[in-house]
């Protein structure tokens, strides 16, 4: 797979995961889960400009942010989404 595959994979899955993401009822501060969620959006909105810039070690750097947030918050309870798993199912039909 090259890099610009890799990059638009991981673009897709983040995509994904912010299209579902919901904010959990916890005894977190929501605007700053909020605010988390916007810079992984904006860190999103960096790897597409720098997919199109074709500077694609940039962007998966910053789909990398992205989803590092997101699995931050996830962790923490402060919110609930699901990574794409058509990939998953695949290999594992394989092994």
């Amino acid at each position: 797979m090259s890099l610009e595959d890799l990059v638009t994979k991981y673009i897709a899955s983040a995509e994904h995961a912010l299209g579902t993401i919901k904010i959990a009822d916890m005894n977190h501060d929501q605007d700053n889960v909020i605010k988390i969620i916007e810079s992984a959006k904006a860190y999103l909105a960096d790897a597409k400009y720098y997919r199109n810039q074709q500077k694609f070690e940039v962007s998966l750097t910053s789909v990398a942010y992205c989803e590092g947030l997101l699995d931050a918050l996830r962790l923490l309870g402060a919110v609930k989404f699901e990574w794409p798993t058509t990939g998953r199912k695949e290999r594992e039909k394989k092994s």
